[in-house]
């Protein structure tokens, strides 16, 4: 079965794809990520991505980088979580849009293993706009897997970041102290 897998960053890839592999899915990445801010930050985590993609032998999709897409999505509700929530809507709908276009089987994201996402919302997200195609969300907590991907990353040297991706996490985490 052929599984398009949105890919936030690098270090969330290396499990998913990982666990997707043992089950006999034929995984495609698909880094689309409006939200990520900035211009140079968005190339790290893309060349980041592209690299190990490489390395693992994972052909990845890379779309225009278009953040005005993500800041007319969360106008006015920039606040966490409304604005998370409709960051993942944003970047699973266009995922299964593409999925289709391609005719793949199934979608889902590296999302799922981060322990900072929202699993129910993401889960509850993904399986409704499967349904409003002809296509198959594919749910797996992937969360087990995280701390040892980042290890992972951190020994190949793969660029790992320090907030989710948009302006408005760099602010909260930086406001934090």
């Amino acid at each position: 079965m052929k599984l398009l897998l949105h890919t936030c960053c690098a270090p969330c890839l290396i499990y998913p794809l990982e666990r997707l592999r043992k089950k006999n899915y034929e995984v495609t990445g698909f880094f689309y990520n409006p939200n990520i801010h900035s211009f140079a930050e968005y190339k790290f985590r893309k060349q980041a991505v592209e690299g190990y993609a490489a390395d693992a032998d994972c052909q990845v999709l890379v779309p225009e980088y278009k953040p005005e897409e993500f800041f007319r999505a969360v106008h006015m509700q920039e606040i966490a979580p409304d604005r998370c929530t409709i960051c993942w809507s944003l970047r699973l709908r266009k995922t299964a849009q593409i999925a289709m276009e391609k005719g793949f089987n199934l979608f889902s994201t590296t999302l799922l293993v981060s322990p900072y996402q929202d699993q129910l919302s993401l889960r509850h997200i993904g399986s409704d706009i499967a349904a409003k195609q002809d296509l198959e969300f594919y749910y797996e907590d992937f969360r087990s897997g995280f701390r040892k991907a980042h290890e992972t990353a951190r020994a190949l040297g793969i660029y790992c970041q320090k907030y989710c991706g948009c302006i408005y996490s760099e602010i909260e985490r930086g406001s934090k102290g």
